[in-house]
């Protein structure tokens, strides 16, 4: 994963909680939760001291949520990638349901954007994902 600067965790951080609290079904907001607890790890990763912003029980409810979840998506990508003939694996978490972070993911990986996108829209009709 690329790392970026603190104020960049920061924003990434701040638009991710934004998310979690605009969500009101029981079940997104939980995955909501796990983004948070995703970004915060991130940037711990990336040498930078960010504060979880809730209690450690959230942090680890969060935690329960977010393994399964990344998972299924790194596996989702790495699929889709040696389908499309990508060079090296892709190792992406991205939301396979939004267009633009499909493009954004075959250009960053040298992979045709159009071929990519049919493919992922391919693998979705069968592929279990959490939200």
């Amino acid at each position: 994963m690329q790392k970026y600067d603190k104020t960049w965790h920061e924003q990434d951080l701040a638009d991710e909680l934004a998310e979690y609290y605009e969500e009101k079904q029981l079940l997104k907001k939980w995955s909501e939760l796990s983004d948070v607890v995703y970004t915060c790890t991130r940037g711990r990763w990336s040498g930078h001291d960010l504060d979880f912003p809730f209690s450690y029980t959230k942090f680890y409810l969060g935690i329960v949520y977010m393994i399964p979840k990344y998972s299924l998506r790194w596996l989702f990508f790495k699929k889709a990638g040696k389908k499309a003939g990508a060079k090296m694996p892709v190792h992406e978490v991205r939301n396979p349901k939004k267009t633009h972070k499909l493009h954004q993911i075959a250009e960053r990986n040298n992979i045709d954007k159009k071929n990519f996108q049919l493919i992922c829209e391919k693998q979705l009709r069968y592929w279990i994902l959490l939200p």
